[in-house]
């Protein structure tokens, strides 16, 4: 459990802070206005290095642990850009994972090290409209062609960055779930090009994170060479679980980012706004909801540092994970809740920003798992109750 950063992690913090900082809240403010996405800040953070921070260092990363990620990822969450920022990113801190893992060298060498220059942008495709977080029932199938190769057809939904994205990483099926032994066997991943002759990308409009685009996707006969598969074919779920640790810790340390910084917004005008001749932070019923959102940001933090060292040491930390994910997301979305209520008429105005970070913080509660499924899980496997769906 990290309660304090070694002389490097503190490096890192400041680093990726002093980066930030050139972004300010106008920057982000007029990109989620205008729906523009941050290419400027995703060059200056891959011209920094910090896209390889997990990666290899033989392939231009800096081989460093999911606990430096988290810390890189919590640093730009707590930013101006808050979780669209994040977004910008995310991808290449977790998602390779499954290639440096499962991949073959050539294929490490092949898709590696454009990812970490900023060279090649990915969008990572797993969900479905009609399967939801039920992965086993996605239906988008890749089906062998003559002479070798395979062919693509299916629909995905809310996958970030399609617009932009050179690349696909991709969940498919390549056995029904009906001749499956299990219904995690049969499906296949792969990373490949995202070659919009075959691919068509609807954007969708949504509450909030107007800078990073989400979209649905919809595949026709994309052909994909064997080369692109990642790990056997039918063992594309299995392969999977290898990055899902680690995004919900980094989406739990994203959304401490954001709360202290909304937090950190609602007290400085807390004690600036005076009413009635006193400061407003003066009153119990401005102060003490902004000191427990602060207790909570604080104990969720310590699930996400203790997640993040069982998974650098190669120990289980599903649950962790999982509660890691859960209690920061809830606490950043009251953190800014409190803030927006705090500036009361001004807390709704998009010059404050507080507004953009609630409307932002929502996607945490919901995504990469809902709260629900994280429940269904510590009941199961934590307690031994019996399961529920």
């Amino acid at each position: 459990m990290q309660l304090e950063l070694t002389p490097e992690q503190q490096q890192i913090r400041d680093a990726v802070q002093s980066l930030c900082d050139r972004f300010d809240d106008e920057y982000w403010r007029e990109k989620d206005h205008t729906h523009s996405f941050p290419f400027e800040f995703q060059k200056a953070m891959a011209e920094a290095g910090w896209l390889g921070i997990t990666m290899p260092e033989e392939y231009g990363g800096a081989g460093l642990g999911i606990t430096e990620a988290a810390i890189l990822m919590q640093t730009v969450g707590n930013s101006a850009g808050v979780l669209a920022a994040c977004s910008s990113i995310h991808i290449n801190v977790f998602a390779p994972h499954a290639i440096v893992v499962h991949g073959t060298p050539a294929q490490k060498a092949a898709i590696l090290p454009p990812l970490i220059k900023g060279q090649d942008m990915a969008c990572f495709a797993v969900t479905e409209p009609d399967a939801g977080l039920d992965t086993t029932h996605i239906t988008t199938r890749a089906e062998r062609v003559p002479g070798g190769g395979y062919v693509i057809h299916g629909r995905k939904v809310w996958i970030s960055t399609a617009q932009h994205a050179n690349k696909m990483m991709i969940l498919t099926r390549t056995t029904p779930i009906e001749e499956c032994k299990k219904p995690t066997d049969g499906m296949t991943l792969f990373y490949t090009d995202l070659d919009r002759r075959y691919v068509e990308v609807r954007e969708i409009r949504k509450l909030g994170r107007g800078a990073v685009d989400s979209n649905a996707v919809f595949i026709d006969g994309l052909p994909v060479p064997e080369e692109h598969r990642i790990g056997p074919e039918g063992r594309g779920f299995h392969i999977l679980l290898d990055a899902i640790n680690p995004e919900r810790v980094l989406v739990a340390a994203e959304a401490v980012g954001i709360g202290r910084r909304a937090l950190a917004k609602a007290a400085a005008y807390a004690k600036e706004r005076v009413v009635f001749g006193r400061p407003i932070g003066q009153n119990q019923g401005i102060a003490h909801p902004l000191a427990e959102s602060w207790m909570q940001l604080e104990s969720a933090d310590l699930m996400i540092w203790k997640a993040a060292a069982l998974y650098d040491a190669g120990k289980p930390c599903g649950a962790e994970a999982n509660a890691a994910k859960f209690l920061a997301a809830d606490a950043a979305f009251l953190a800014c809740d409190r803030a927006v209520r705090t500036l009361g008429g001004m807390g709704y105005a998009a010059e404050y920003d507080v507004e953009r970070y609630l409307r932002e913080v929502m996607v945490p509660r919901i995504a990469p798992v809902s709260r629900e499924m994280v429940l269904n899980y510590i009941a199961e496997r934590v307690l031994g109750l019996p399961r529920s769906y």
